[in-house]
């Protein structure tokens, strides 16, 4: 995909949890350096990290993202113990706030102080990784005489999943990286200088929806609505109006609140829509991807999106490695996707 960064891919990506592991082979086969779950309404994010991690050892795994409420302290740190002790060295684990749409509005839980619970996390898994019995009360909640008995011997990386200032701020200062989700390669400056402020080593993982489709009436009447789904979000809202795009997007935000969801979808501007969503041939969707790199993103993670497009073939024309000479093409097992069957919808992390 680019000459200049690891490339890492979304799974599942149009297969089942039984067949993630198939993808993981065919993934590492084609030259990307990792996979990324996430956690919406469909797999949790930990299941296909594990079968990933079991089918394909030199791909790297990550969560993007786990969010900070949905599991307690002590739960959470299990479960990325335990993949760190399946995959050690291989591990990041990505947190974030998520948004009120899946923290209250489908998990019962109030999403109250996003920025803090997100710290106080951060702190408590360093601290919970290392085996020692933990007992502090932080900000947000109080952890009495937890100890990890199988501590990992290669911790996990922490990530940040950030949107605005305060928590790219404290991205930069307490976790080892960053994840970036819904934004143009023209946002990304503005958005690393200021995680880089606070230490300037930490990595920059941005999740980019891509659709290796030259149809872009298809795309754009797709991502028009996938966009209106999640923009008007309020994170995602107050995220880009800090992005400047308040007049862009101030149409959609009014008849969305209006109740007129298709008109709202369809007021989005063509220039929005291209920023967001990167799409037409395979070598315009690389350029694409290379100014996200240019700009600062250290580790692009492509998902696949199936609008005209087969996705297992869409994975294929990305691929980071070149394809293979005719008659040496690898089998169905061999390539991601392959027999298990691609969905026809994806639905991106909120």
């Amino acid at each position: 995909m680019t000459a200049s960064a690891p490339v890492g891919l979304t799974v599942p990506t149009g297969t089942s949890l039984a067949g993630c592991g198939e993808l993981a082979r065919g993934a590492a086969a084609l030259g990307y350096a990792s996979v990324w779950s996430s956690e919406i309404d469909e797999l949790d994010a930990f299941s296909p990290l594990v079968a990933s991690a079991l089918a394909a050892p030199s791909l790297e795994v990550g969560t993007a993202i786990v969010s900070s409420f949905t599991r307690g302290p002590a739960c959470l740190a299990q479960s990325a113990a335990a993949l760190a002790g399946l995959a050690p060295g291989r591990v990041t684990l990505g947190i974030g706030s998520s948004s009120s749409v899946i923290v209250s509005g489908w998990n019962g839980v109030a999403f109250e102080r996003p920025l803090a619970r997100t710290r106080d996390l951060v702190e408590f898994l360093r601290e919970a990784f290392t085996g020692a019995k933990v007992t502090r009360a932080y900000d947000t909640f109080e952890v009495s005489g937890f100890r990890l008995a199988s501590p990992p011997s290669v911790p996990p990386r922490l990530f940040v999943a950030a949107l605005r200032e305060g928590m790219l701020r404290m991205a930069g200062a307490v976790a080892d990286g960053v994840l970036l989700n819904w934004l143009g390669a023209d946002d990304v400056a503005r958005v690393v200088r200021l995680v880089h402020d606070e230490g300037d080593d930490r990595q920059v993982v941005a999740r980019l929806f891509v659709c290796p489709s030259e149809d872009a009436e298809t795309v754009r009447a797709q991502a028009r609505r996938m966009i209106a789904g999640y923009l008007t979000v309020p994170v995602y809202r107050r995220y880009h109006e800090w992005l400047g795009r308040s007049d862009a997007l101030g149409r959609l935000w009014e008849l969305w609140e209006a109740g007129d969801r298709a008109a709202a979808a369809a007021s989005i501007p063509d220039e929005v829509v291209d920023a967001l969503v990167v799409h037409g041939s395979p070598d315009a969707c690389r350029r694409h991807v290379e100014r996200y790199v240019e700009a600062g993103v250290d580790v692009p993670v492509l998902w696949v999106l199936p609008w005209g497009v087969d996705v297992e073939e869409g994975v294929r024309a990305l691929a980071p490695a070149a394809l293979p000479a005719a008659g040496d093409a690898p089998t169905a097992g061999d390539v991601p996707g392959g027999p298990s069957g691609v969905r026809t919808g994806a639905r991106p992390p909120r």
